[in-house]
C-alpha cells in the first residue's frame, strides 16, 4: 500500500501520528499510522492507493504542527546490497515515475536521530551518484527546479530506504525539513533562534515586512534576558520588555527597549496598543493561549507570536484543547486572522503559534 511519510523530532512520533490521522480523515483519506518511538518519522498507511497522492497534493507541511516534511511513499527497499544500492533505488523510482510530471529536485535524507545522523555522510555521497543516474535516464531535470516535484530517498539504515516524492506547494524546501540558523553572538540567549525561525518560516516576506515594520511597537512578555527582544530590536522595533528579571545591557543601550518589572498576565501596553505581541513564558499552555486571546480580542495587539509549553504526553490533544477557546473567540470578531502552529526545529517541548490579523 502507498503511504505518507512524515519526519518529526524524535519522541514526537505519537503526536504526529495522531495529527496525520486527523488531517487525513478531514480529507476523506483513511488508513492507519505506523511508527516506532524514537525513530523520528511516521508512516500513514493509506487503504487506497490514490489517497497517498491526494494527501501529498492537499496537505501542506506548513499546515501541520509536528511534521517537518511530508513525502508520498511509492516503495520500500530492504536488504540493499552494499555493492550496489543505486540500481535498485533507480529502478524503484523509474517504475513509479510519471512522464506527465517533471522531477526538478532530489533529496536523499535521514531521520534527525543519533542513528540517522550516522547516515548523513553516506546520504550526501549517494545523492551525487543517484542524481547522475536519474538525469541519465531523463527522470530528473539537469538544472534544479524547486517549483517542480521532488524525488525523495529516505534511508532508515545503510541497507534500507523509503522512496517517494513531494509536491512543491506542500513540502518543506529544506533538507530533512530542518531550517538551521546560526546563533548571533550579540543575542543574550539561544531562545532567540526560536523567534527567528518562526519569523523566517511562518511568515511570508510580505507579512514579515508589515508585522515587524521598522518603527513599529511590540511587547515581549517574559522577556528576560532578551532573546526574543533581540529579534525585534534587530528589525528596529520599539519594545516593551516585561519581566521581573533583567534585560541584557546591550539591548537596553539601543534606546529601543523599555523594561518593566511586571507580571506578564496583568500588564497592559503603555499606549493602549502595539503592533505585535510576543511571548515565551513558561506557563500552562491553556493559560498562555487565553492571555493571547485577550490581547487580540481587546485589540491591545494586532498580531501575536507565542510559544505553548507542552507536557510529556498527549501533546497534540493539549495543543488542540488550548487553542480551541482562542479560535472560537477570534471567529466571533469581524476581523479575519491567519493562524499557524508549528513545532519548529529550534523549539523543544513547545510549539510556536503565529496569529496575524489580516
Amino acid at each position: 500500500m502507498a503511504s505518507l511519510l512524515g519526519y518529526c523530532r524524535a519522541g514526537y512520533e505519537n503526536d504526529l501520528a495522531e495529527e496525520l490521522t486527523a488531517k487525513a480523515a478531514a480529507l476523506q483519506c483513511f488508513g492507519y499510522p505506523k511508527f516506532e518511538r524514537g525513530n523520528g518519522y511516521v508512516q500513514y498507511i493509506c487503504y487506497h492507493q490514490a489517497d497517498a497522492d491526494k494527501l501529498g497534493r492537499q496537505l501542506p507541511v506548513m499546515e501541520t504542527i509536528f511534521a517537518r516534511q511530508l513525502v508520498v511513499v511509492t516503495g520500500t527497499l530492504e536488504q540493499l546490497s552494499r555493492e550496489d544500492r543505486v540500481s535498485p533505488v533507480l529502478a524503484e523510482i523509474l517504475q513509479h515515475d510519471d512522464d506527465s510530471v517533471q522531477n526538478g529536485l532530489l533529496q536523499v535524507e535521514h531521520a534527525d536521530t543519533d542513528a540517522g545522523k550516522e547516515l548523513a555522510k553516506f546520504c550526501r555521497k549517494f545523492a551525487v551518484v543517484l542524481r547522475q543516474a536519474l538525469r541519465k535516464n531523463r527522470a530528473l531535470t539537469f538544472k534544479e527546479k524547486p517549483q517542480d516535484r521532488a524525488l525523495h530517498v529516505f534511508f532508515t539504515d545503510f541497507d534500507a530506504c523509503l522512496v517517494g516524492y513531494s509536491y512543491a506547494a506542500c513540502r518543506s524546501p529544506h533538507a530533512n525539513g530542518i531550517y538551521r540558523l546560526k546563533f548571533p553572538a550579540a543575542a543574550p540567549s539561544r531562545s532567540t533562534l526560536k523567534l527567528e525561525e518562526a519569523i523566517l518560516t511562518m511568515l511570508s516576506p510580505h507579512e514579515q515586512h508589515t508585522v515587524l515594520r521598522a518603527g513599529g511597537r511590540a511587547v515581549d512578555l517574559g522577556a528576560c534576558p532578551g532573546g526574543w527582544t533581540y529579534q525585534l530590536v534587530q528589525r528596529d522595533m520599539f519594545v516593551e520588555a516585561i519581566d521581573n528579571g533583567l534585560i541584557a545591557e546591550n539591548l537596553m543601550a539601543t534606546g529601543l527597549v523599555e523594561h518593566f518589572a511586571a507580571d506578564g498576565f496583568s500588564y497592559k501596553p503603555q499606549f493602549g496598543r502595539v503592533d505585535l505581541l510576543v511571548c515565551d513564558m513558561i506557563e500552562q499552555p491553556d493559560r498562555v493561549a487565553r492571555l493571547m486571546g485577550d490581547w487580540l480580542v481587546n485589540r491591545w495587539a494586532d498580531h501575536a507570536i507565542f510559544n505553548l509549553k507542552l507536557p510529556m504526553k498527549k501533546r497534540y490533544e493539549t495543543v488542540t484543547q488550548a487553542m480551541a477557546d482562542v479560535l472560537t473567540r477570534l471567529q466571533k470578531l469581524e476581523d479575519s486572522f491567519v493562524i499557524r502552529m508549528r513545532h519548529l526545529y529550534h523549539d523543544r517541548d513547545e510549539i510556536t503559534v503565529s496569529i496575524l490579523r489580516e
